[in-house]
């Protein structure tokens, strides 16, 4: 058994065979899939997911590049959405800083103001934040330090920031990127085994040709058992545990 703790099975992407996917998913071993929301439209649509399937949990997020191209009257609907809809996401998130597509001074500040936001959301909700962050993930860390749980989706960052990601006591996701990028190996390698969650990122980073989608998330534990001279079966465990944990499933 294995969970897919970050996909997104609503986008287009996804359109023609969504159903499918789900039922290949589950037929590889993912008893579980967390869906994430990044803005308005894909709030609704993962929370419609997880209505209709029992194995999708939803989280409701405001993405680091829908902060910096809506204006306050939308982001403030989005915080709203995600406060109304609260009792039906087992997260906050995906929400975070993204210093690769935002370069400017203005849009950065723009991007931690709109963030900031979302921890209070969390914060008051006591619910587990998932965080997107590129080339800020310090910065990011920064900001969330008060918090009790918190998951950095998609974890690309140093070793050093890892490190004091998972003192701090918080959860590191590893994407499938594990198949073939070398310093994902390398985090992947060198992240505590109890910190570690795993996903897929669906449709994005696929480990096999074409689009990314759950069930490929088992590429993965076998390198990450590879890497570490393990037993897959104790890699999905462990992942699974862990991912139950923070998110309460």
């Amino acid at each position: 058994m294995i969970i897919d703790s970050h996909c997104h099975l609503d986008f287009p992407k996804f359109n023609s065979d969504c159903h499918e996917a789900i039922e290949r998913a589950r037929s590889a071993g993912v008893v579980e899939i967390i869906n994430s929301g990044v803005d308005y439209k894909t709030n609704l649509t993962t929370l419609a997911l997880a209505n209709k399937y029992d194995n999708i949990h939803a989280t409701l997020g405001l993405g680091p590049g829908v902060a910096t191209t809506k204006d306050d009257e939308d982001i403030g609907r989005i915080l709203s959405q995600i406060e109304q809809n609260i009792e039906s996401a087992v997260g906050i998130g995906e929400a975070g800083l993204d210093y690769f597509h935002c370069k400017t001074d203005s849009e950065r500040a723009r991007q931690i103001d709109v963030f900031k936001k979302v921890i209070e959301i969390a914060e008051t909700f006591d619910k587990p934040l998932v965080i997107h962050a590129r080339d800020a993930e310090y910065e990011t860390l920064q900001l969330v330090q008060h918090l009790d749980n918190v998951v950095f989706h998609c974890y690309s960052g140093s070793l050093e920031t890892m490190n004091q990601i998972t003192d701090a006591g918080y959860h590191v996701s590893i994407a499938t990127l594990v198949c073939f990028s070398k310093h994902h190996q390398y985090l992947a390698k060198h992240l505590p085994l109890k910190s570690m969650i795993i996903e897929t990122d669906s449709p994005y980073l696929s480990p096999r040709k074409g689009r990314n989608e759950p069930a490929f998330l088992v590429d993965s534990v076998t390198m990450i058992a590879k890497l570490r001279d393990m037993k897959e079966i104790d890699i999905a465990k462990a992942t699974v545990q862990n991912t139950r944990r923070v998110f309460g499933l």
